[in-house]
C-alpha cells in the first residue's frame, strides 16, 4: 500500500512540473522579445513577424515538425530554426525549457509561444 502512495506521489510530482514549466514558458507571450545578434538579432529588429522554431536533433517530436519549418524556409517566409544543442542561449533568453517550441515575433514582442509539435497550416496561419 505504501509503494501505491510513493508512486501516485512521483506521478503528482511530475505532473506538477510539467504544468509549471509549461506556465512558465506561456508566460512569455506579451513581453518583449530578448535582444539578439546575428540573423535572429536582425529577424526580431525588421518588426515583421518572425517564426523561431525551437528543436534538437534528438527530439522525437521534431522529427517531424522539422521538415515543415524547411518547406517554409524555402518559401521564403520568415521562419528561423534554432538547434538548441548549439543555440542553448537564445533559447534560455527565450524562456524555452522543451522542446520543439514555435515562438512569434511581431514588432519586437512575443505574440505567440506553442509547445510541442505544430503543423503546417497552423505555422502558416502565425505569419499571417
Amino acid at each position: 500500500m505504501i509503494l501505491v502512495y510513493i508512486l501516485i506521489g512521483i506521478v503528482l510530482f511530475f505532473l506538477a512540473f510539467r504544468f509549471m514549466m509549461f506556465s512558465k514558458m506561456r508566460k512569455q507571450k506579451g513581453k518583449p522579445a530578448p535582444e539578439l545578434s546575428g540573423i535572429f538579432g536582425k529577424a526580431i529588429q525588421q518588426g515583421k513577424p518572425a517564426l523561431f522554431y525551437f528543436y534538437s536533433e534528438s527530439c522525437g517530436a521534431c522529427r517531424p515538425m522539422t521538415p515543415v519549418v524547411d518547406n517554409l524556409k524555402k518559401e521564403k517566409l520568415p521562419c528561423y530554426k534554432v538547434d538548441i544543442t548549439h543555440h542553448m542561449d537564445i533559447a534560455k533568453k527565450f524562456g524555452v525549457m522543451a522542446t520543439p517550441s514555435t515562438v512569434l515575433v511581431n514588432k519586437g514582442i512575443v505574440q505567440e509561444f506553442l509547445i510541442g509539435p505544430q503543423n503546417e497550416s497552423k505555422l502558416r496561419s502565425l505569419l499571417r
